[in-house]
């Protein structure tokens, strides 16, 4: 895992093998932070990462100028991995180890990207799409970006799908 561009372009991350995850691939990252990146200015902006997992998400954000990220997962693990690498890099991103389902539940505050990268088996795609949806998680002009595999579909008016091999990432525009 790499940091694809921004002030720590090339530094690799070498995750934990024990960790429970399934990073984004360098190319998927890559591809979705060239679409990102012309659309989107990226400097001041705030994220929520969900199900970071090894934090490969946030650590790009942050590397491109973002400033303040939260980095949600439920593994303590991975929680304190994403603590120690963001310290080491001197990133801003703050952790919480919570359910994500649970943490959008009681969010209150708006973000220009959400994030979320839940198991390829998970079961509630639809129901996360829809609380960030219904409380109105995305800032005006921001952007939700939801990756899974094919098996998983949704329906908006806003919304790009993009395919890179197995990964897919369903983008809605806000």
């Amino acid at each position: 895992m790499r940091i694809i561009s921004g002030t720590h372009k090339g530094r690799r991350l070498i995750a934990p093998n024990t960790l429970p995850v399934r990073p984004t691939t360098d190319r998927a990252k890559e591809a979705l932070f060239n679409i990102l990146e012309n659309r989107y200015f990226f400097d001041g902006k705030n994220v929520l990462d969900l199900f970071s997992g090894t934090g490969n998400i946030a650590f790009e954000f942050a590397s491109r100028g973002c400033e303040k990220i939260f980095a949600v997962d439920n593994n303590f693990n991975c929680i304190n991995y994403i603590e120690k690498t963001s310290d080491e890099l001197e990133f801003n991103i703050s952790t919480i180890k919570s359910n994500c389902l649970q943490y959008l539940k009681n969010c209150k505050q708006q973000f220009n990207f959400i994030f979320a990268d839940p198991p390829y088996d998970y079961k509630e795609y639809q129901e996360l799409k829809n609380l960030v949806f219904e409380k109105n998680l995305v800032k005006k002009d921001g952007v939700l970006i939801i990756e899974h595999n094919k098996d998983a579909l949704f329906e908006a008016d806003n919304i790009e799908l993009r395919k890179y091999g197995t990964v897919h990432f369903s983008i809605f525009s806000f």
